[in-house]
């Protein structure tokens, strides 16, 4: 399955600033050089940093769940060739 070619250089930039957005939050996160959640702001370095990330690729990208569900899916073999008695 190939995906379709992004309409403009603009959003091809706009597209790999998300994901370069949302990876480096993760690894912020992972790190816990910053708290998912504090008394003060509540969860919104966890939503600053993973969740506006994934709303800008799914705006971006809104086939991009379903491209993913099929590359992670196993692929089922045919029963060519089986003989069930």
């Amino acid at each position: 399955m190939r995906t379709p070619a992004l309409s403009s250089p603009h959003q091809q930039r706009l597209l790999g600033a998300a994901m370069l957005w949302l990876l480096g939050g993760g690894a912020l996160l992972l790190s816990t050089l910053v708290p998912a959640h504090t008394d003060l702001l509540g969860w919104t370095p966890a939503f600053w940093l993973l969740g506006a990330p994934l709303v800008v690729l799914l705006a971006l990208e809104p086939a991009l769940p379903r491209q993913l569900l099929v590359l992670c899916r196993p692929r089922r073999r045919g029963a060519h060739g089986v003989a069930w008695h």
